[in-house]
């Protein structure tokens, strides 16, 4: 197990499957955590459940309140900030002649124009320590495109390109900024997925198997430990081999 010892690391999107994956990992890697979310009583859970976990309930949809937000969440992890993982994300699929502005925008503006404030009052805080990583969540659809998803796939792909922008700004501040880009994973989401659907999906995937939540989580660790120290500025595939960059 990679050391993550009193590292103080925020997650966004805390509650769901994946995030879920990442708060464990991290808690038994000997992080202190600040695990977010919209849902008290799923953060609730996650208190109960790991160590060294805080938490806070907030909507990153309000962005006008997320720099209080990295301000009040880096004073409960007891100042400073040393990883930030931006996991919270959402979805509402349409064909593109049928979508219209709200759904479109939406989307970007919790999925791209949230990850952006957050990155950015993060960075600030990482800035004085001359030290911090950055890691994004982004999606294998941001790669390869989606039927009925361009608000969804434009949002991830956005993430990818911000995210190497960020990386050259920050780099000689010791500031490290990559991204995960999760295939199919076992979750909620795909759960609800029709089963003949799914077997679709599976065929493309050369694993013959959708990913787990753990496997998300284990990259993140590797990314957000001293391990990948001189990894900047990239994507990280975790997918089965369904897309190979």
């Amino acid at each position: 197990m990679m050391n993550l010892e009193n590292k103080k690391i925020i997650i966004t999107g805390a509650t769901g499957g994946i995030g879920n994956s990442i708060v464990k990992i991290l808690s038994d890697s000997g992080a202190r955590i600040l695990a977010t979310g919209t849902r008290l009583e799923k953060l609730e859970e996650l208190k109960s459940k790991f160590k060294n976990t805080d938490i806070l309930k907030f909507d990153i949809s309000k962005g006008e309140e997320i720099e209080e937000f990295i301000e009040n969440a880096t004073k409960q992890l007891g100042g400073g900030l040393d990883c930030l993982i931006n996991n919270a994300g959402i979805t509402q699929d349409n064909l593109a002649i049928r979508m219209n502005i709200d759904e479109w925008k939406k989307v970007i503006d919790i999925n791209l124009t949230s990850t952006f404030l957050l990155s950015k009052f993060a960075v600030k805080k990482m800035l004085k320590n001359k030290y911090g990583k950055i890691i994004n969540i982004t999606s294998v659809v941001g790669h390869t495109g989606n039927l009925g998803q361009a608000n969804y796939t434009a949002s991830k792909a956005g993430i990818v390109a911000m995210s190497k922008s960020l990386a050259i700004e920050y780099a000689k501040k010791n500031i490290n900024i990559n991204c995960i880009s999760p295939g199919f994973i076992k979750t909620e989401m795909t759960d609800k997925i029709d089963e003949k659907f799914k077997e679709t999906i599976i065929s493309k995937i050369p694993s013959s198997r959708l990913g787990e939540p753990a496997d998300v989580a284990n990259a993140v660790l590797f990314l957000a430990s001293d391990q990948s120290n001189y990894i900047n500025g990239e994507t990280l595939h975790v997918n089965g081999g369904m897309y190979m960059a």
